[in-house]
């Protein structure tokens, strides 16, 4: 038996562990899982469980039901909000059918497949998101906590109770804080979680949904990540800050180049924004995502890059004195509403596209690009986003980067359910179009 395995055993019978939680997502990112009991977990570590796979979004046929959950003994945690009297853990687990094989159409193996390919280049992959969410007083209207704005310290604040709560059950179950701090948005925050391998991170952002949605219940109020929840406020990004390891060596960094930025990293970010629109499906995968993607509110619509500005799509970040060898490159385009697994599998997919096919790095975008000139972009060779969850899905549909990333299981499903969003979206008759035309036609 495994040290890990050990570790889980002797942890669940030492803390008196009463249930045991096995958590994974469905292909659009919603956190799924059921609980067993510390006389199944031995079975469980060493041959999985069998669960009903047909009743997951984008899993398998009815027909094709049974599938296991194998649990990873990395991710064991004990989980905060349980108490003491009768504690609960929590692992992820890789899905597999019933041959053992690993199934096509777990994101979390999605993710484990492109991280390997970019190890059989000598490339570990490293993330760590910047996530923004909102609070309101309800699930049903966007009433904000408060009206302050970035950066701003509100003493009678809830949030700031909401914020340190958050923070302390993050890490608790293992997972560090670099920031916390209030967003430009009315009721509007941000906190940064420390990177870490891709996949650890993946875990990592599941794992802060939910604790981020349980905290804020338990004190009374809701928590979102829908990318944009309030017209004419800023929405809400997960800025994502990626860079590629070979063993300890940043591969991002070069002491040699004039901005430290070396060419593993110029074909990184050249592939990113070779790809941008192919991926934005993915990373964006809400309609509610494009009513952010829009000029006027900060957030990136152009593909161009940077390194201090903050209208690029992606920007590489000056590091601080002292610590050079940090270089990384930041994503800004994804949302907080992503399936973290594919976003983060789609994105190494890209960068890592550029750098096996040695991408020429356009052009630094210098001007504030939102007030350039739509001749001036054109001229400059700066394109624009997918500007609607339609367009996203047509772009995607003709990648075959994207395609190969996803895998054809998970790529055929998440473009019919998304079609199927859009479709049910066109169908409404919104209160602006009523606010505009009833009255006056």
């Amino acid at each position: 038996m495994s040290p890990q395995l050990e570790y889980v055993l002797r942890t669940v019978e030492e803390r008196g562990v009463r249930f045991v939680q096995l958590w994974f997502t469905d292909v659009l990112g919603s956190l799924k899982g059921f609980a067993i009991t510390p006389a199944e977990l031995e079975s469980a570590l060493e041959e999985g469980m069998t669960f009903d796979g047909s009743a997951i979004e984008g899993y398998s046929r009815v027909q094709e039901s049974d599938m296991l959950a194998m649990p990873d003994p990395s991710t064991f945690e004990i989980v905060p909000w349980r108490g003491d009297d009768a504690p609960v853990a929590r692992m992820f687990c890789d899905i597999q059918l019933l041959s053992g094989d690993a199934f096509d159409g777990d994101p979390r193996n999605v993710l484990r497949r492109n991280l390997g390919r970019a190890r059989e280049h000598g490339y570990t992959f490293f993330a760590g998101p910047e996530i923004e969410y909102f609070y309101f007083r309800s699930a049903t209207e966007p009433e904000p906590l408060d009206h302050a704005g970035f950066f701003d310290l509100t003493h009678t604040d809830i949030a700031n109770e909401l914020r340190r709560r958050t923070i302390l059950t993050l890490e608790a179950m293992g997972i560090p804080v670099e920031y916390s701090f209030h967003e430009n948005g009315p009721s509007q925050h941000e906190i940064d979680l420390r990177y870490t391998d891709a996949l650890s991170m993946a875990d990592n952002v599941m794992t802060f949904r939910m604790v981020v949605k349980r905290i804020a219940s338990e004190l009374g109020v809701h928590a979102t990540f829908m990318p944009k929840p309030i017209a004419g406020a800023f929405g809400s990004g997960m800025h994502a800050h990626l860079s590629l390891f070979e063993g300890d060596v940043n591969a991002f960094h070069d002491a040699g180049d004039p901005h430290g930025l070396s060419k593993v990293g110029k074909h990184f970010v050249a592939g990113l924004l070779r790809h941008a629109s192919e991926i934005t499906a993915i990373t964006n995968q809400t309609v509610n995502s494009y009513k952010r993607l829009i000029a006027g509110y900060e957030a990136p619509t152009y593909i161009s890059w940077a390194r201090n500005n903050e209208s690029a799509l992606v920007r590489v970040p000056n590091p601080k004195r002292g610590k050079e060898s940090s270089t990384r490159v930041e994503f800004r385009s994804p949302d907080p509403a992503c399936n973290p697994y594919l976003a983060f599998a789609v994105m190494l997919a890209a960068g890592m596209k550029g750098v096996e096919e040695g991408y020429d790095l356009p052009e630094e975008a210098t001007n504030n690009i939102f007030e350039m000139t739509p001749a001036a972009r054109i001229a400059a060779g700066i394109d624009l986003l997918p500007q609607s969850l339609a367009e996203a899905l047509d772009v995607m549909e003709e990648s075959e980067l994207v395609a190969d990333a996803l895998g054809d299981h998970v790529f055929d499903y998440f473009i019919r359910n998304k079609r199927r969003e859009w479709n049910s979206y066109k169908e409404q008759v919104t209160p602006w179009e009523l606010d505009r035309y009833l009255g006056s036609l």
